[in-house]
């Protein structure tokens, strides 16, 4: 179909006709021009994708007249210019992928149909584990392993490679997907089929927003929409509010970038940005390198905004330079935003659009701070560090307490390691990690943290061998500099080796602690500590053994690891007493800013980003000798504990089926507040005594071969058992912490598969109940395929995390939300009745549905499809079952 905006199409140099760009000044709309750049960008895309069938006229007016309609929950469709994946999300897409080919096959249709038709790139980053930390050879042994382990997975990928156009993979051993995506594969502006336009992405992953930070404007979506994208469909979403967060001020010289989004991401909380775009703009801006831009922008989710946007000014255009970037791409990309005034100058106000809201921050005020223990938005100032730890001690069992009573407060356990005495307390750091996009990808931060191991090994300071100590950077770069700057050496005399290039600690991929380190943890209840530069640190996640954990910048991460403990006040109490019997303070050998940045001039140069991304794709020569099929329908391997045919499209007819009532459904499980997909769906270990366990010991698994839950993706018989499965679930059912439910039909307590296959077996639908940020976390597809498998049919929340709630449309499991004001405790719910959800023939978005319970009472709750592209995927039975009937008919 034609455009209807073709008339605005014209050369963005004359000297080269066939290159065109729309030109948005052309549309001779004074509302362009007051737009959020952010909005800006979802404009163009619907101007240039605008085909009056998916993306209609009426879809542009409606973003041109932004600042009227961003209160009405008004529908417009996006269509990004790219997909970006990791392993953990993309194995299973890729499995939907080939299962979605067998079943257009069957349903008579051609199955060559399912291909990326948007370009997708898979950055394998979510495999390796720190097995080994000590020792320059820890890095190659953990690569080893992590082939070792997932060798199937890795052919399976291969093969996806080679099966699907359009998708790119890079191999393990590459880095960490945002940090790549920064470095390497983000193009600020496209260049394709003879038309510029601004590069956008959404990505299976909820840190997707870090390339915000570059003014590619991008988010995570759940791997169920992202493969819809991927086929062709545009994004539905409600055209948000956009937050503008005003920077002034200077930052204080000992303050780093991790200390400013941690202090943001509890300002923000505070502010409520759930659902709304943030856009930065102010001189305080300019103050930041892009470096910290995207530290700010990848902790996103951590706020709760789906988006955090950077427009693109000289320093964004420098750091293309500095990476070592195309010169000519560069100067085409500068001339296209000056032409369609998406050129920032943030010292500039006349450039200043409109905002939904504006609130600000003084960059002067920030202190140094981390956050926990156990949520990303607890901000806790160094200063009160240890007093605030010894108060979540004593409270309440909670968010911010461990009900620790007075008098263990002080207890300690004697253990020996390697041979000598040691004894660890409450507050003890047992895992101390560098490691994540968010900080790795940040040389200041990076150079801070090796500057000051020098100094402090200079000065006679060392960390005890028993605190699991590892670098992890999110790219061979971080490597280079560090080599180059003189610094590694000293990391590793404090035991910060590098154990590989990729997520890690951040996901869970801690790998083990040493024995007689959890039998002291064990023995003492112990609540010992984690400290790491990631961006989240949710209850279960980092380790089963650390029941604190604490997110803090790279230098902060060495400082605790050398002080041993959290309970420390650096102001008063020395980090550690050298040699010589000299006290040594934080003070003394913390880096200045004016130190790092000359460091990171020298150093940090386009050199090492060229000589490291130019052979990204060929330098693994494990993943160079893997074989894969070369077959377009995948041959499922039966044996396979690793690749399944997964059941979501058995019984698929052409033909709808009408959506029918939920008739006395028992509630499996009942939340409180922030129940996280790591709760739902863990990445990490598989216990001994699970499900998954026995499922895997039935097929011939030893516990060494059962690999993790994120690794176990792409089977399903694996995935169902462990939903629910992550050992510090809180179900209110269940008077202790596990992962465990009440049947209640028996009344007896089960590991929560096997009760809801016994309530499966006796046909009885299954609904959850939950509090508050229902799904907070990791944008996590099998949060809400797991659920779908054990016959959950509704969800009943007092709100959802955005990517959590489209995971449980798009697999057709009904999101609904009480009204405002009633929650469980007002209704007088108690978990224990039978449920029936009362499905209207005739549906509409966000309509409030009645729900009748077995002991009479009835109320109503609101049903969260919020468009009606929702409600056509809820009518289907999910979106992959639509994707599939519309290449098949």
């Amino acid at each position: 179909m034609s455009n209807p905006f073709v008339r605005i199409v014209e050369p963005l140099d004359p000297k080269q006709p066939l290159k065109k760009f729309f030109n948005l000044n052309k549309l001779e709309d004074a509302r362009y021009a007051r737009l959020p750049f952010s909005i800006r960008v979802l404009l163009e895309a619907a101007v240039r994708n605008c085909d009056d069938f998916l993306v209609k006229k009426e879809d542009v007016e409606n973003i041109l007249n932004w600042k009227v309609v961003q209160h009405k929950n008004v529908e417009v469709p996006f269509k990004p210019a790219r997909v970006i994946l990791q392993d953990f999300t993309g194995v299973p897409a890729v499995v939907d992928f080939a299962a979605m080919r067998d079943a257009v096959k069957k349903l008579g249709g051609d199955p060559e149909k399912i291909n990326p038709i948007c370009p997708a790139d898979l950055v394998i980053d979510h495999s390796i584990q720190v097995d080994f930390n000590r020792g320059s050879d820890s890095l190659q042994k953990n690569q080893d392993l992590e082939f070792e382990r997932n060798k199937e997975r890795f052919e399976f990928l291969k093969w996806g490679s080679q099966a699907f156009q359009n998708m790119k993979i890079i191999p393990p051993g590459s880095g960490i997907i945002h940090q790549v995506n920064l470095e390497y594969l983000a193009r600020v502006v496209f260049d394709q089929d003879g038309y510029y336009y601004p590069d956008s992405v959404v990505g299976t992953d909820s840190h997707t927003t870090m390339i915000d930070g570059l003014g590619v404007l991008g988010w995570g979506v759940g791997g169920i929409e992202a493969e819809a994208v991927m086929l062709g469909q545009p994004i539905s979403m409600v055209l948000p509010e956009v937050v503008g967060y005003k920077l002034l001020g200077n930052p204080q010289p000992l303050v780093t970038s991790t200390d400013i989004v941690l202090t943001i991401t509890k300002h923000l909380r505070q502010v409520g940005v759930v659902g709304k775009f943030v856009e930065f703009f102010g001189p305080g801006v300019a103050q930041l390198s892009i470096a910290d831009r995207a530290t700010i922008a990848n902790m996103c989710p951590e706020y709760g905004a789906t988006a955090a946007y950077f427009p693109v000014d000289d320093i964004s255009i420098g750091y293309l330079v500095q990476t070592g970037r195309d010169k000519e791409k560069i100067t085409c990309t500068r001339k296209y935003l000056e032409a369609v005034g998406m050129l920032r100058d943030f010292k500039n106000p006349a450039q200043d659009p409109d905002f939904t809201q504006v609130v600000e921050l003084d960059l002067h005020t920030v202190v140094p701070c981390c956050s926990g223990p156990k949520r990303p938005q607890d901000k806790v100032a160094i200063s009160d560090m240890k007093k605030d730890f010894e108060t979540c001690l004593g409270a309440k069992q909670g968010f911010k307490g461990f009900q620790v009573a007075p008098d263990f407060h002080n207890n300690k356990v004697k253990f020996t390691f390697e041979g000598c005495d040691f004894e660890l307390a409450h507050g003890s750091v047992v895992i101390a990690a560098i490691t994540s996009c968010t900080n790795t990808s940040n040389p200041s931060v990076m150079l801070g943290a090796g500057l000051l191991a020098k100094k402090a090994v200079e000065a006679g300071l060392t960390v005890k061998p028993y605190i699991k100590t590892s670098l992890s950077p999110g790219s061979g770069v971080v490597t280079y500099y560090l080599r180059e700057s003189g610094v590694m050496h000293y990391l590793s005399q404090l035991g910060f080796d590098v154990v590989g290039y990729g997520c890690m600690t951040c996901i869970g991929n801690s790998g083990p602690l040493p024995e007689s380190v959890v039998e002291a943890i064990t023995k003492g209840d112990l609540v010992a500590v984690g400290v790491l530069s990631g961006n989240r640190n949710f209850e279960g996640r980092v380790h089963p053994n650390t029941r604190a954990n604490y997110l803090a910048s790279p230098p902060l991460v060495i400082a605790y690891a050398i002080a041993g403990t959290i309970r420390i006040d650096f102001e008063k109490e020395p980090l550690g007493i050298n040699a010589s019997g000299k006290k040594i303070f934080l003070k003394d050998i913390w880096p200045t800013r004016n130190e790092i940045q000359a460091v990171e001039h020298q150093f940090v140069i386009p050199g090492m980003f060229k000589e490291v991304y130019q052979k990204i794709e060929t330098v693994n020569k494990s993943w160079n000798a893997l074989d894969a099929p070369s077959d377009k329908l995948y041959t499922w391997n039966p044996k396979s504990t690793y690749i399944k045919s997964p059941p979501f499209f058995d019984g698929l007819t052409l033909a709808l089926q009408t959506p029918k009532s939920i008739e006395d459904a028992y509630v499996l499980l009942s939340f409180g507040d922030s129940v996280t997909t790591d709760h739902i769906s863990p990445a990490g270990n598989i216990a001994r005594n699970s499900p998954a366990a026995r499922y895997l010991t039935s097929r011939g698994l030893t516990p060494r071969e059962f690999n993790s839950y994120g690794s176990r993706r792409g089977n399903d018989a694996v995935m169902a058992r462990g939903t629910f499965a992550n050992i510090r679930l809180v179900n209110k059912f269940i008077d202790k912490q596990g992962p465990q439910t009440v049947h209640f039909p028996s009344g007896e307590t089960l590991d929560v598969f096997d009760a809801a296959e016994r309530y499966k077996q006796a046909g009885h639908p299954l609904i959850v109940l939950a509090g508050k940020e229902y799904g907070a976390g990791s944008s996590r597809d099998w949060a809400a395929k797991g659920p779908f498998l054990l016959g959950v049919k509704a969800v009943l929340a007092e709100s959802y995390e955005r990517i959590h709630r489209s995971n449980l449309v798009g697999m057709g499991v009904i999101p609904l939300q009480y009204l405002p004001g009633e929650d469980a405790g007002t209704l007088g719910l108690t978990g224990r009745e039978r449920y029936t959800i009362v499905i209207p023939e005739k549906l509409k978005p966000q309509m409030n549905i009645q729900i009748k319970l077995d002991t009479g009472k009835t109320f109503h709750a609101i049903m969260r499809f919020d468009t009606d592209v929702e409600l056509t995927y809820f009518h289907n039975g999910g979106i992959l079952n639509y994707m599939i009937r519309k290449m098949a008919s």
